[in-house]
This record gives C-alpha cells, structure tokens and sequence, in this order.
C-alpha cells in the first residue's frame, strides 16, 4: 500500500490537542495493527508539529511506535521512502521509532 499524500494540503491546517487525540480513536481495518493503523491516519492527515504532538499522546497510551503493516513495513520504513518524508522521518527516530 502506497502512501501518496499531499502534505501540501495539511500545512495550514492547526489541531488543538483535543482534535489530535482524536486520531487515538479510529479503528482498524480487517487484518491491519491497529497501531500502524493510527500511525498511519496521523502522518496523512496532520502537518509535522500536529504529527509530532499526536506522537506524543499515542506513546502516553502505551501504543506501539514500531507497529507493522500487513506486508511487515512500519511507518518509519514506510516514510523514508516518500520525498516530503524527512521532518516525519525525524519525529518518529526522535519518539524512539526504529
């Protein structure tokens, strides 16, 4: 599954913590990690400051940095192929993401 979001599209847009921690609550599809899954949600959807707020919350929960795919790819592998993936990239290492 290829990610190919427009981060351009996100940019101006500012969460408050409340909104951001509603990226906590999605559920997963059939057969997907959960974890992943929110990881997932948040990086698509948030700019980086949002990104890395949301990081926080989600790790508060005891939720899993290091969470796969179904094809074994965590967001880390995953965002260090796209070219707009860098500040991301350093977020997750930053939140201890391997």
């Amino acid at each position: 599954m290829a990610l190919k979001k427009d981060k351009q599209k996100v940019l101006g847009e500012v969460f408050d913590d409340e909104r951001i921690k509603t990226f906590l609550q999605f559920e997963a599809p059939k057969g997907v990690n959960r974890d992943f899954h929110l990881l997932e949600k948040a990086y698509r959807g948030m700019n980086i400051e949002n990104f890395d707020t949301f990081l926080t919350f989600f790790l508060e929960e005891g939720r899993d940095i290091n969470a796969q795919n179904p094809e074994g790819k965590t967001l880390l592998i995953i965002a260090n192929t796209h070219r707009h993936g860098d500040e991301y990239v350093d977020s997750l290492r930053k939140h201890a993401a391997k």
